[in-house]
């Protein structure tokens, strides 16, 4: 409820208007079966970086899997974007790919964006989460910060979180909540997100006991994307609750979600790389959907772009062509 109350609080007329612009326009889009935008994001999701220090086996960042380059973003395009949509934008996310914590500017760029009345969030594997970065970022103002814990022993941590050390995990979380403490803070709100597989769905109702124990707000379980499903995988929960996937008769494995043409990411919400390439949703990780380049044109440029509207007018002709929709799995979180 706190955390619910303090987004509310972000929200100004403009941001208001702005979000009722698009979500009109969305619903014109799906009625009209064409192409129609008004208004600019509400929300976005920015990338501090693609390095990680863990080798996670279905992320890019950890199998070093990218196409595209890794490296840190310029703090300057960062200010320069969030200066040019700050008035609408409501809800940023600094993470996309990558640990943010190892870029060393994160948590400036976080307070730049908070100053500016924006709701804040971020995820992490919360190994660089020490006493002092737990202070600074309380100080920055970040809203959500979301630890990811799949496993509540070490030897089911790893299993997923390669190179991974579950100790260093539970020390950044206590080390976040006595920050709070000491400087009576409610932000930022903390919140231990599971990513459920089948090495670790046992301990589901031991990380709710964890959380507790510790301080931690809030728990999310989340379901996994599996790139190769169609046969199974090790990684699929026996638990049909928490799996994006459905066992056919045949052996087989399906994507549960149907292909529906349409997307509400495609009109509220949207994804800009470490590098300033704008790109339509968080499941383009390798930036292969390429709307444009913030070194060649601004944001609200490429927002309103016809390169854009093509690619939202193909979307509603037959998402499932798009191959980043394939493995859709929108509404994965499981709330508990």
């Amino acid at each position: 409820m706190k955390d619910s109350l303090n987004f509310l609080n972000k929200i100004t007329f403009k941001r208001a208007q702005n979000s009722l612009l698009i979500l009109f326009s969305y619903l014109i889009s799906k009625i009209t079966r064409k192409a129609n935008i008004s208004g600019f994001p509400v929300a976005l999701a920015i990338e501090p970086t693609t390095s990680c220090n863990l080798r996670c086996p279905e992320c890019p960042s950890g199998l070093r899997s990218f196409t595209r380059p890794t490296g840190m973003l310029e703090k300057s395009l960062f200010q320069s974007t969030i200066d040019e949509i700050s008035d609408t934008l409501m809800y940023l996310t600094f993470y996309f790919q990558g640990e943010p914590y190892l870029h060393n500017d994160f948590l400036e760029m976080v307070n730049y964006a908070s100053r500016k009345g924006i709701y804040t969030a971020t995820s992490t594997n919360a190994h660089y989460l020490t006493k002092d970065k737990a202070l600074k970022t309380v100080k920055s103002g970040l809203d959500r910060l979301i630890i990811s814990i799949d496993g509540t022993t070490q030897e089911t941590y790893e299993k997923y979180r390669v190179g991974g050390n579950l100790e260093k995990v539970l020390e950044g979380t206590r080390n976040i909540v006595m920050a709070k403490k000491e400087s009576g803070s409610k932000t930022p709100h903390v919140i231990f997100q599971y990513l459920v597989v089948k090495p670790n769905e046992h301990q589901i109702d031991e990380v709710k006991k964890l959380a507790h124990n510790l301080g931690v707000d809030e728990v999310k379980f989340k379901t996994a994307q599996v790139y190769d499903y169609e046969n199974g995988n090790e990684l699929i929960p026996d638990s049909d609750k928490y799996s994006r996937y459905l066992k056919n008769t045949d052996g087989t494995f399906s994507i549960k979600n149907k292909l529906v043409d349409h997307c509400w990411k495609m009109w509220h919400s949207c994804v800009i790389t470490w590098d300033g390439l704008v790109v339509p949703c968080c499941f383009d990780k390798d930036a292969e959907y390429r709307m444009g380049e913030l070194s060649k044109m601004n944001f609200k440029e490429i927002w309103q772009s016809q390169s854009y509207q093509n690619f939202r007018n193909s979307l509603i002709k037959s998402r499932s062509e798009i191959e980043m929709c394939k493995n859709c799995s929108e509404g994965s979180l499981v709330y508990q």
